[in-house]
């Protein structure tokens, strides 16, 4: 049964095969959804197109989210394309390397506007120019991380940025609802992609949730694009302004057992 059959999904935030969007990608495809895809810069053009094309043949466009009139074009490509879009995933953030590591209060004040600015406000600024292509009843959805409710050690100003985007995730749920759109947030556990890689000690929070989590795993890009899926379904049309752990339980826990005994 294909879940999205007939839906037409935009995608933020692919940079590669790994990347977390690409995992939605995949899993909303496999279930019937029409895909377009926005990246930034030369440096990952070839490889969203080529996704694109795997996935279905839908567009790539190149889109600076930080830029309005960018997004204008955006808004009106997407309604020459599909006429319409039924599903928004959110999976854009950027922080300054610098402030990935040591202690938040070294983040510099232009450090932070920008990770404010591509992590979290760019959600509203999608939102607003696509808010006429939208359909009635459709999905917006973000990605967002534990660190904005728990402290991660060199997570620092992502965390901050996550928790607004949460907050604002919650504000869209209300201001859209009168449409049926419903807008929610997955929180995903940790994976190994080209940004998590520049968080500091990130193999160790890889190893923390592979012991300590009640699945004792690690979770895939693929197993929250399932979440993805039927998010953007009409088996979730009752479900909107929260966010959805996708974490192997992590989240829940409050004390951790101990390793297991080499004897």
């Amino acid at each position: 049964m294909k879940l999205l059959e007939g839906k037409h999904a935009l995608i933020t935030g692919v940079a590669n095969r790994w990347s977390i969007a690409t995992g939605i990608a995949r899993q909303m495809h496999a279930h019937g959804a029409k895909l377009a895809f926005i990246y930034q810069g030369e440096r990952v053009k070839d490889e969203v197109q080529k996704l694109a094309a795997e996935l279905g043949g839908g567009p790539a466009i190149e889109c600076d989210v930080s830029n309005d009139e960018a997004l204008l074009a955006l808004s009106q490509r997407i309604a020459k394309d599909f006429g319409g879009l039924d599903i928004l995933v959110h999976s854009i953030a950027f922080v300054n390397k610098e402030d990935l590591q040591g202690k938040v209060y070294e983040t510099s004040r232009e450090g932070f506007k920008l990770a404010l600015d591509i992590s979290s406000y760019s959600l509203i600024a999608l939102v607003k120019a696509l808010r006429e292509t939208l359909n009635d009843g459709g999905s917006v959805m973000a990605l967002t991380y534990y660190g904005a409710t728990a402290i991660v050690p060199n997570y620092n100003i992502a965390g901050i940025a996550k928790a607004a985007l949460e907050a604002i995730v919650r504000y869209l749920a209300f201001d859209l609802g009168e449409r049926g759109i419903r807008v929610n947030a997955i929180s995903a556990g940790p994976i190994k992609t080209a940004s998590s890689r520049q968080v500091g000690g990130f193999s160790k929070m890889l190893d923390k949730v592979s012991a300590g989590s009640p699945l004792r795993r690690n979770i895939s890009s693929d197993e929250v694009g399932k979440t993805a899926v039927y998010l953007a379904s009409d088996l979730a049309t009752a479900i909107t302004a929260d966010v959805h752990f996708v974490d192997a339980g992590y989240h829940a826990m409050g004390m951790f057992p101990d390793p297991p005994s080499d004897s």
